[in-house]
């Protein structure tokens, strides 16, 4: 992937670390030159001075071959100016921005931005949700055996029983997010659409239930 992020503070700079870590390209945009020396002297991405918000300076970090986009500036309104920008203009899908007014992250949740609150912000989390589903578990026990991915619910499993996705996937729905709700599935449990599922499965199962995940259930 290329990701671009804007912000180059410790959120920042340590998100960035933390993708080209993980052989991901990175572009990191700051108004301020000086804030690059948190990335440190073996980062290898490149380092665009300017605001994150001006299409111009999101072409120069090149947000036309990006697969993600994160606006993790000190700054609510050029946070969320920014991610819209790179969702409406350049057609980024992988958006998440930091709000630090819990309020108005849930309007912007709304406009499909991914948002999360400073009071419970890692650099974790952000990764989490700018990379593919399946890339990065919400968590691995100490054995590296069992992992938990919380995913929004599949297109090609919405209307069908999640028993029948357990069966044919081998992972556990432990929980579903249903409207601001927690419910555990049951039998007769439908997806829907909207939904997001906490899913416990082994890591090496893990490939195969995500393929079940986009492929749909198969018909008996």
């Amino acid at each position: 992937m290329h990701v671009v992020i804007m912000g180059c503070g410790r959120v920042g700079s340590t998100l960035a670390r933390s993708l080209e870590d993980r052989n991901h390209t990175v572009s990191v945009i700051d108004n301020n030159a000086d804030a690059f020396r948190r990335l440190g002297p073996s980062f290898n991405g490149e380092k665009v001075v300017g605001y994150g918000f001006d299409q111009e300076v999101l072409e120069k970090a090149g947000i036309r071959r990006a697969d993600a986009f994160a606006a993790v500036s000190s700054g609510d309104n050029s946070n969320i100016i920014a991610a819209r920008v790179a969702r409406e203009s350049f057609g980024i899908q992988q958006v998440v921005a930091r709000i630090y007014d819990p309020g108005r992250a849930e309007v912007y949740q709304r406009l499909g931005i991914t948002t999360v609150a400073t009071v419970k912000w890692t650099a974790d989390q952000v990764l989490r949700r700018l990379l593919p589903a399946g890339a990065e578990p919400d968590f691995r026990d100490p054995s590296g055996t069992i992992r938990v991915d919380h995913i929004g619910a599949p297109e090609a499993w919405i209307g069908h029983k999640m028993i029948d996705f357990q069966i044919q996937s081998g992972a556990r729905v432990a929980w579903i997010d249903r409207l601001g709700e927690g419910i555990l599935p049951t039998r007769d449990t439908f997806l829907q659409e909207g939904d997001r599922l906490h899913l416990v499965m082994r890591e090496e199962t893990a490939s195969a239930a995500y393929d079940v995940l986009r492929n749909g259930p198969e018909e008996h």
